[in-house]
């Protein structure tokens, strides 16, 4: 414990449980395609083949430095879950194996280092658990003992034969980077945010199944389907969509937005449904580009060169829209160029993406809106005589 640790810290409690998904997620990787898992069913997870052969997983994160010894209540703890399961399915006739994963390591002279071999002898096991238990006065271990009585020497010596324990298992800080390793088919730099997207995800399954939401096991292909899915979005020619279905915190205000995109389509007339989806792109383009940021996944300039190519096809398609207005042109013929070059840039310029396949709409009309909303001087405008107001708007506030 550190010196400024509480006495009554949770700390490695709590990540025990985290521990406990994010362990199997890396497992799952490991698995073939046609397994499925169980969480909290017959223990911490459940590993069942297409033959039928389960495996019952119990998952230990220890503090840094612990060690399993003969009378680890870790391990006995674990023998009663398993002993439960194997007189309930038929004993020598079970199809079931018992693992134990712990971050600890094995004491040196314990009988439990013949665990960690999986050719080793079930008579010579049973034997020695025996010889264990019998040095135990603990309550605790009692209750093993007394669930082992009416086991018969083969059965005993089965059951001891179908355990593995695999000590000194990554921790749960080790685990991303090894679950990253895996991810070979997605650019280095790519690699951390696609395994806190699956993990996410991940997480997401495994309380739907707790809560009940979900009664069917978590497929392993399942899995494997979603990361080549989200894999997919870290291409050379593409870029994770996330924001697809966000709103605002804080809401939208489409009548009292100060901001000078939303003043831009306030002096178009444009209806409040109208400015309200405007803020909602702008939101998403703007949270979505801040993501990829985040996570490095721009190359050098990208997004301004991708600015940069808005504002040049704006300025083409305004010249065309606004070849008849003048500065002596009317209000309401003002208006109407500003509006089709709004309408142009609000519902014809999907081709202008990013990258070719990130062709999500928001993220092409939320960047024209970003550019709309530049200080001191917006990169595009819709009205024609906006710069001219705006001009005259800061003079007078100068």
């Amino acid at each position: 414990m550190s010196e400024t640790g509480s006495p009554f810290s949770a700390a490695e409690q709590g990540l025990g449980y985290i521990f406990q998904p994010r362990f199997a997620l890396l497992r799952i990787l490991a698995l073939p395609e046609d397994c499925v898992v169980y969480i909290e069913r017959n223990d911490d997870v459940e590993f069942v083949e297409a033959d039928g052969r389960i495996s019952l997983a119990s998952l230990k994160h220890k503090a840094q430095g612990d060690r399993l010894s003969d009378l680890s209540t870790d391990f006995w703890k674990s023998v009663r879950i398993w002993l439960a399961h194997y007189k309930s399915t038929g004993r020598a006739g079970s199809n079931a194996y018992f693992l134990l994963f712990t971050t600890a390591v094995i004491a040196t002279g314990s009988f439990l280092e013949q665990f960690a071999d999986t050719d080793a002898d079930g008579d010579a096991r049973a034997k020695d658990a025996s010889h264990a238990l019998a040095a135990s006065q603990s309550k605790e271990i009692a209750k093993v003992k007394a669930d082992l009585a009416d086991l018969s020497a083969e059965e005993a010596s089965d059951f001891y034969a179908r355990i593995t324990i695999f000590p000194d298992t990554p921790r749960i800080d080790e685990i991303p980077e090894l679950i990253n390793r895996r991810l070979i088919t997605v650019r280095r730099q790519s690699r951390q945010s696609l395994f806190e997207r699956l993990e996410g995800w991940w997480l997401n399954q495994i309380i739907e199944f707790l809560t009940g939401q979900r009664t069917e096991p978590i497929r392993v292909q399942e899995v494997t389907d979603k990361l080549a899915v989200l894999a997919d979005e870290y291409k050379v020619d593409n870029l994770p969509i996330t924001f697809g279905d966000s709103l605002p915190a804080s809401g939208v205000d489409a009548h009292n937005d100060p901001r000078r995109f939303v003043e831009q389509l306030r002096a178009l007339n444009l209806s409040a449904g109208r400015i309200r989806f405007a803020i909602i792109d702008y939101y998403r383009a703007f949270e979505q580009r801040s993501s990829w940021a985040r996570a490095n996944l721009l190359v050098s300039d990208e997004i301004e060169k991708y600015e940069d190519k808005l504002v040049d096809e704006w300025a083409r398609y305004r010249e065309l829209v606004c070849e008849n207005i003048t500065d002596e042109s009317a209000e309401e013929a003002c208006i109407e160029a500003g509006r089709e070059l709004y309408k142009w840039a609000e519902q014809s310029t999907g081709q202008l993406r990013i990258r070719e396949r990130v062709a999500e709409p928001y993220v092409v009309r939320g960047t024209f809106h970003i550019l709309a909303n530049d200080s001191p001087r917006p990169r595009v405008h819709w009205h024609p005589h906006f710069l001219q107001r705006l001009a005259k708007i800061l003079e007078a506030a100068a």
